[in-house]
């Protein structure tokens, strides 16, 4: 007998697929009994029932392995919790390198999983063919061995989470597709379906394949797409191991399994075949996609190569079934930015089956607490932009999507499909002079500048060519001279009315309260402490401010700001960011360029640092801020969009005798590590607190105003901190680092960097990451210790400090001159050989 549809639920899960499926079973295991799951169909029907079953443990940050290693213990355990079988089995995963650079992306990888937790062993060719017997490993040059990965049953792990979820008290209610999700004065109220209306405090979009398009109808951007996803399964093979470990040939695109005394093999081509760009049938059900075996063909014979013994044995099953990819390659996890209460768990790129149990409990906590547990906000879908969602960019993206899964994870890489989205005006400019450009957030952002005329790069290297050579000396004309950066894609949220200055004094952990022209950095916090962002604020004038923000962060913290300003009494929040152009002049001799374009006072008694004046500069008007992100004497100009490009020539030819540079992303990255300036999503989260982080500087203790995360940051304050986020520098590392890699103390781990790269001025490579100990972690503890850093399974012993290496009195910031040898710490001197000068 079928169950009745319940009038009210306290959380209601669209979708019953294994996320959805495992948010149940999570929200029951916190004690939450009102939870009810609504599938149009029946259980596993879209996605779930076709997937490979792959468990993969090894993932591109801390947050998405910790989400597969949960699901990987889970699994384990999950037959015991429920009574329901899995499947899951522990035969360990392999995979190959046949080039040096997909060798030293392994042995990068190893270190990564160090720093994570997870144990990854770089082994040689001959004891890769030892553990798998049917390899040729004639061109293999080593693999990685992780020996906790393994493989499930997608169904009957569905199955489990479904069984616990009912054990727990939830409701899951098949053949009831929702028709109508209800929102009512900017909040979920609950669900419209086919046998009535649920109210409901919370609810989850978990649709898989149909999640972009249930979210456009709410006007809310979750970008993903359908693509076409290839496997065959072969005849029975004679003495196929049971317990065969999973086999990955990234360069090759292919991966396989045994199943059932078969090999499954399956394939990541470089050029996906999206499908259903109009959207997915409601009927599709248990379906699978047309064969298309010349698509595939390639990678089949490349599969033959590697596994000969495939050669000789017939296909039983040609498939294609579709998966969600989304534009980064990235899970679309957490709130919508408009409409409290309603959340959004899809876009999985054909890693949701390993990746399902720790999503599942990432978004029961969230749901419940209304935060994650950890720092998610490489997964947050706050950071899409509302242009994703358009058909024809996401087509042409995920054909490349597809591929970049298993694409060489290149430094500073970019996709190179769907560009030129979001363009500065200053554009072809740049692309004039030689820009290499990267995207972010669908800006065309300068990564550094070849010669004019080069084809445009979208990646780095492992090592030191040219893109290094060109990106050290806009570094170093930037600390010895003056440069241009175009930082167009900052986003800009004008604050207005008379409550505006109380919202911002809620939200900021700095005094927001001073002069009209006078410029604040601030930490915006949730309840825990840690850092939903952190923004600079201009009081424009007594009613009137202007938040400047990171592209990425442009949908998230007007999310934020609007979220509050609910209730908040008069004040407005507009986004203005297509008003703007910023460029920054950057560099001991930005004032004398400036007083060549400018009648205004740029002296530090006129122009203080971290104030903002509306100057003449050329034949127009621009907001310079006196603020810098490099370390050096700087003014960014904020000018109107128009005006642009008669600002930026007259800069130009006022420089053309100063030696005036451009300069890139890579170079301003490598300026503010030596100055010790914190990246939001790299250095600082979501689960960072500002004392954690060094930034006890931005909080005014003593401000009259309350502020979202005080009492959090009360309990830290005074005691010692067990975790702090540190610089640190391997003098004597010929390998570059460029993020993850583990730091040890003594012979123990004791942390990982969360940025990196080559200082030029200090001469080595430069780094920053949270250092933790019971005993907390002082200045006494880190010159007590001895320090190392692990690069690609290597490592090199290392300084740490808690104060930067370069200029850590902020001399130059103040516009006072002193040479740049004389301001680099001693203790790193002392480490360098040969000088860097």
């Amino acid at each position: 007998m079928a169950s009745k549809l319940p009038s009210h639920a306290e959380y209601v899960i669209i979708g019953g697929g294994i996320i959805g499926l495992s948010i149940a079973y999570h929200l029951t295991r916190l004690g939450h009994r009102d939870v009810l799951l609504l599938e149009r169909d029946q259980l596993t029907c879209g996605t779930t029932w076709h997937a490979a079953g792959l468990v993969t443990q090894l993932r591109a940050n801390e947050t998405m392995a910790k989400l597969a290693q949960y699901s990987a213990e889970l699994f384990r355990d999950l037959e015991n919790l429920t009574g329901q079988a899995t499947g899951f089995r522990q035969t360990g995963s392999i995979t190959v390198a046949a080039t040096q650079d997909r060798l030293e992306e392994l042995k990068r990888g190893s270190s990564m999983g160090r720093s994570f937790g997870l144990d990854v062993e770089v082994i040689s060719a001959a004891e890769a063919q030892r553990r798998v017997p049917l390899l040729d490993v004639s061109d293999v040059l080593g693999a990685a061995w992780i020996a906790s990965d393994g493989m499930t049953n997608p169904i009957d792990t569905a199955r489990a989470f479904a069984a616990g979820a009912r054990q727990g008290g939830a409701m899951i209610l098949e053949r009831t597709p929702v028709t109508r999700i209800l929102v009512e004065k900017g909040r979920f109220a609950g669900v419209e379906t086919s046998q009535g209306t649920v109210r409901a405090e919370k609810a989850v979009i978990s649709t898989g394949l149909w999640t972009r398009n249930v979210a456009a109808d709410l006007n809310w951007s979750v970008p993903l797409q359908a693509a076409e996803h290839f496997y065959v399964v072969t005849e029975a093979i004679p003495d196929l191991p049971h317990d065969l470990p999973t086999i990955r040939d990234m360069d090759a695109r292919v991966y396989a399994k045994a199943d059932a005394g078969k090999l499954l093999v399956g394939f990541f081509e470089p050029d996906g075949k999206p499908w259903g760009i109009n959207g997915i049938p409601h009927d599709f059900s248990f379906d699978s996609l047309p064969e298309d075996f010349d698509h595939i063909e390639p990678y089949l014979s490349a599969a033959i190569d590697r596994m000969p013994v495939l050669a000789n044995i017939g296909l039983q099953l040609n498939f294609n079934g579709p998966e969600s990819f989304t534009p980064d390659n990235r899970f679309h996890l957490g709130p919508s930015p408009e409409i409290q209460g309603l959340y959004v768990a899809s876009g999985f790129n054909s890693c949701g089956i390993e990746s399902s149990g720790g999503a599942g409990k990432v978004m029961a906590e969230w749901m419940s607490t209304g935060l994650p547990a950890g720092d998610c906000w490489e997964m947050d879908v706050r950071r899409s932009m509302p242009f994703q969602r358009n058909r024809r960019y996401l087509y042409d993206r995920t054909v490349e999507a597809v591929g970049n899964l298993w694409t060489l994870h290149l430094p500073h890489k970019s996709p190179k499909t769907a560009r030129n989205v979001r363009v500065s005006p200053l554009h072809d400019r740049l692309s004039a002079v030689g820009a290499n450009f990267g995207e972010s957030a669908g800006w065309e952002r300068v990564q550094w500048f070849g010669a004019p005329g080069s084809p445009n790069e979208n990646h780095a290297t492992f090592g030191r060519d040219e893109w290094f050579e060109r990106s050290r000396a806009e570094h170093t004309a930037t600390r010895s001279g003056v440069t241009l950066f175009d930082q167009t894609s900052f986003a800009h949220i004008l604050v207005q009315g008379p409550d505006a200055l109380a919202l911002l004094q809620r939200l900021s952990t700095n005094d927001v309260n001073g002069a009209v022209g006078r410029i604040v950095y601030t930490p915006w916090l949730n309840e825990r402490g840690g850092m939903e962002s952190d923004v600079t604020i201009v009081r424009i004038a007594d009613e009137e401010f202007l938040v400047v923000t990171a592209a990425v962060q442009r949908t998230r913290d007007l999310a934020w700001l609007r979220l509050h300003a609910k209730g908040a009494g008069h004040v407005s929040v507009a986004d203005v960011s297509s008003g703007y152009t910023t460029l920054s002049v950057m560099g001991p001799r930005s004032r004398e360029l400036l007083e060549r374009v400018s009648p205004a006072d740029f002296s530090n008694e006129a122009f203080p640092f971290a104030t903002a004046r509306e100057i003449e500069v050329g034949y127009s008007l621009a907001l310079a801020f006196r603020m810098t992100f490099v370390g050096e004497l700087g003014w960014e100009l904020h000018i109107p969009t128009e005006q642009t490009l008669g600002v930026f020539d007259a800069l130009v030819a006022a420089g053309a005798d100063l030696g005036l540079g451009h300069a890139g992303y890579v170079a301003l990255n490598t300026l503010r590590l030596e100055a010790v300036y914190r990246d939001l999503g790299s250095d600082v989260g979501d689960d960072d607190t500002p004392l954690e982080s060094g930034l006890g500087f931005t909080v005014a203790w003593d401000k009259r105003d309350d502020f979202i995360g005080r009492a959090a940051l009360e309990a830290q304050r005074g005691k010692p901190l067990r975790r702090r986020l540190v610089q640190l520098a391997a003098p004597d590392a010929e390998s570059l680092m460029f993020g993850t890699e583990p730091v040890w103390r003594n012979g123990s781990l004791v942390g990982y960097l969360r940025s990196a790269g080559f200082g030029h001025t200090v001469g080595c490579g430069i780094g920053m990451g949270y250092l933790t100990s019971e005993a907390g972690v002082t200045a006494d503890w880190l010159s007590g210790g001895s320090f190392e850093i692990e690069i690609a399974g290597e490592r090199y012993s290392a300084i740490a400090s808690l104060r930067p290496f370069y200029d850590a009195g902020r001399s130059r910031v103040k516009g006072e001159w002193r040479r740049v040898e004389e301001l680099i710490t001693p203790e790193l001197v002392k480490g360098l050989s040969p000088s860097p000068w």
